[in-house]
């Protein structure tokens, strides 16, 4: 079914403002209602507009597509600051292009390929840049940036042997990963080490071992996961660990109605967009960290017989909060109005948008069909995109594995556990599992 959604009653939004008051008059409650007049008065002047063009807001693909595009090849030096960061970029620049159709010519894809090759350390996983020393988030973005560029050349460079000894040698004894050797010790470092060991096929059972139950331990009183035990939940670390916590097919180990319930209020009721901690400000990153979450959790509850009909999160207000207070003019996303633009931001916002406007094989899509993230792969059918039997076969979980009927199933332009292109993610697994162990 598809829906063209129309923009929420601006009254009953200007209902939501926080007052101020002498109970409530701390920084962080004057900054919540300086960003809500700001964001107010985005949506007012947009309603303004109305009489002139129905079909607002746009999504001004073109822009973003040369924004980003452009910064593929030169970047300002304000990133000067990401050094350790370059193959985060790369992710951060291909994932958005992609999801909104452009394809890349063989010359860059293997210019990029070659950069990235340059970032893979010798003794396994990458670095976030030549010459550093190998780090388990860099890994995470160099993999995900390969999967996408999606050429054999691409895959070949991987070093799934010393990958695989670099993942063991971050193993604790307790399950975690840290995320370097002498590093921390979070949850992003277990999604990172089973997104990767996944996509690439050398997963294990003795890589895995402990690490759903060490996950499980990061879930908070408040229903979100943190980065460790006993810490605070945030956006970012509940997406990781639910996300590592499905591809192991250990979704059920977690509180998922007390995870939903934290979900559900990170939305800001005025903004749209999601919050990452209580009592934070909004953030269009987290349009996919926490909205990203939504489709695993349906999974979840459709092993229960609780499948839902629809999202459970506001699809119209999010996509209000990305296409009228994040959209910079000249290309690119923002955190929120005021903020300048960058990839980070513009990867994630799109990324949460692209969830945003597809359930199942639903479309609601805010303004006009022409913002919608639709990447016609040849065949207008959905794709299976989890559980993967593959994997549950290595981990011998087909035990716990019941059909999912449509929720099997996404007509949707990115995957909800590795937030690659469903068709990029399918071609690279194929391609892994085909190879020699």
């Amino acid at each position: 079914m598809e829906t063209v959604l129309k923009l929420r009653d601006l009254d009953k939004i200007a209902d939501q403002q926080t007052v101020l008051n002498n109970s409530n008059s701390q920084k962080t409650t004057r900054e919540q209602i300086a960003v809500e007049r700001t964001v107010l008065k985005k949506f007012s002047d947009l309603h303004a507009t109305l009489t002139v063009n129905q079909d607002v807001p746009l999504l001004s693909k073109h822009q973003h597509k040369l924004f980003l595009s452009e910064s593929l090849r030169f970047i300002s030096s304000k990133y000067e600051i990401l050094d350790a960061s370059r193959t985060w970029i790369c992710y951060w620049l291909l994932h958005p292009l992609t999801l909104m159709g452009v394809k890349f010519n063989d010359g860059l894809k293997s210019d990029i390929v070659q950069f990235l090759a340059k970032c893979q350390s010798p003794s396994g996983g990458f670095a976030g840049g030549p010459g550093q020393c190998p780090h388990l988030a860099p890994t995470y973005a160099a993999v995900n940036a390969l999967v996408i560029v999606g050429t054999e050349e691409a895959y070949k460079i991987i070093n799934r042997k010393a990958l695989y000894e670099f993942l063991q040698s971050l193993k604790q004894p307790d399950g975690s990963f840290a995320m370097h050797i002498g590093g921390e010790i979070d949850i992003r470092g277990a999604y990172c080490a089973i997104a990767v060991a996944s996509i690439t096929d050398i997963i294990t059972r003795e890589l895995v071992s402990n690490t759903a139950e060490w996950i499980v331990s990061c879930q908070t009183y408040e229903g979100g996961f943190a980065g460790g035990p006993g810490l605070e939940a945030h956006g970012g670390y509940a997406f990781c660990g639910l996300a590592a916590l499905v591809i192991l097919n250990k979704g059920h180990l977690c509180d998922n109605r007390a995870l939903l319930r934290w979900l559900v209020h990170k939305q800001m009721p005025l903004e749209g967009g999601f919050q990452g901690r209580t009592n934070k400000l909004v953030d269009s990153c987290y349009s996919f960290w926490q909205g990203g979450a939504f489709p695993l959790l349906y999974t979840l509850l459709a092993k229960e017989g609780c499948a839902p009909k629809r999202h459970l999160f506001d699809e119209r207000a999010l996509q209000e909060y990305i296409l009228i207070c994040c959209q910079y003019s000249q290309g690119g996303l923002i955190d929120k109005p005021g903020k300048p633009r960058d990839s980070y931001h513009s990867c994630y916002a799109i990324s949460g948008l692209s969830v945003a406007q597809h359930f199942l094989n639903d479309k609601h899509i805010l303004g006009t069909y022409r913002n919608e993230l639709y990447i016609n792969c040849g065949s207008q059918r959905s794709e299976p995109v989890w559980p993967d039997w593959a994997i549950c076969r290595k981990l011998g979980c087909f035990s716990e594995s019941v059909p999912l009927d449509n929720f099997g199933k996404m007509l949707a332009s990115t995957h909800p556990l590795y937030n690659i292109r469903p068709d990029l993610v399918r071609k690279a697994m194929l391609f892994f599992h085909g190879l020699q162990s």
